[in-house]
């Protein structure tokens, strides 16, 4: 008899203090935005993966965080959140360098966002960091893709115990197609697909992809939804509308919603549903972390 999961999620990536510029449209260079007053900004608490925890535990699931923190104040700041929301940070690595940060700007008239960031090398994590005995002991483990190495160990170290890793893909680099090869389910942003498989149209890269990768393939289409192909069937199911204010948190919080979805047992279309639900409310809120949904306000979305 196996034991019991010490862990239902672990995650391993960034996490990142925001700050957040609210401005009356989308700046453009040689344009009349290219010039803004800002309407308002706030600091706020965010990074792929720490959304993805907050979001999970948030869910009811029990997580744990391992990633890297600077010394200052804002390393303090993130990992004190993370903890207050009811992830285990106790494995969070400290290092002598200031914590990652992001400046944001969003369009206030849509909630379209820019992202603009900055972490410092010494926030990489070694792979004889790694534990290899508390990634296995999880029942899922996610990763994101800005620390490829470090996400592509863990992965391994996971799948080799059977433990499914999900992944955020929202860049290209030398180490983009390991990262895919590495994971159980890659979930790749839209802009992803077309730049690594030369085809715009969705099944047609998703089913490009599935040439070397033999898992569940999904990628998030923002307005558009979502989209996945399972074995050899296309699965696609539609956003649900609202009134977006800010959607920086959109894709992680889908992640934590397709996560809750597969350890819950849910069928394809439904992971894809209850994840769309879930980001789509992610959007009517400001910030990362604090965007994050409730249980009950996914399912009453669902219900509408």
């Amino acid at each position: 008899m196996s034991r019991p999961s010490q862990w239902d999620v672990i995650g391993v990536g960034c996490n990142s203090v925001d700050y957040v510029y609210r401005l009356p449209a989308s700046p453009r260079a040689d344009s009349p935005t290219a010039k803004l007053r800002i309407s308002s900004h706030q600091t706020m608490l965010g990074g792929q993966t720490a959304t993805v925890t907050a979001a999970c535990a948030g869910l009811g699931l029990r997580t744990a965080y391992i990633g890297a923190a600077g010394d200052d104040d804002n390393g303090r700041l993130i990992v004190g959140e993370l903890g207050q929301r009811g992830v285990d940070v106790s494995r969070v690595m400290t290092r002598d360098c200031a914590n990652r940060f992001a400046v944001i700007t969003v369009d206030e008239t849509n909630g379209d966002r820019i992202v603009l960031w900055e972490r410092d090398d010494r926030l990489n994590i070694a792979r004889g960091e790694l534990d290899a005995a508390v990634i296995q002991s999880a029942r899922l483990v996610h990763v994101d893709d800005e620390d490829q190495e470090a996400a592509i160990a863990t992965a391994l170290i996971a799948r080799d115990a059977g433990v499914p890793v999900t992944s955020d893909i929202e860049r290209v680099t030398d180490r983009t197609a390991d990262l895919i090869a590495a994971v159980s389910i890659p979930i790749f942003a839209e802009h992803i697909l077309p730049a690594i498989t030369g085809e715009a149209d969705v099944e047609r890269a998703l089913r490009h992809v599935r040439q070397s990768h033999s898992g569940m393939l999904c990628v998030t289409l923002g307005a558009g939804g979502a989209a996945m192909l399972v074995g050899s069937d296309l699965i696609q199911e539609p956003s649900f509308k609202v009134a977006a204010v800010d959607t920086t948190a959109a894709g992680d919080v889908f992640r934590a919603g397709f996560i809750y979805a597969l350890l819950n047992d849910h069928s394809p279309d439904q992971m894809l549903r209850f994840a769309n639900a879930a980001a789509a409310l992610a959007c009517t809120r400001s910030g990362a972390i604090a965007s994050v949904p409730s249980l009950e306000d996914i399912w009453r979305l669902m219900r509408q």
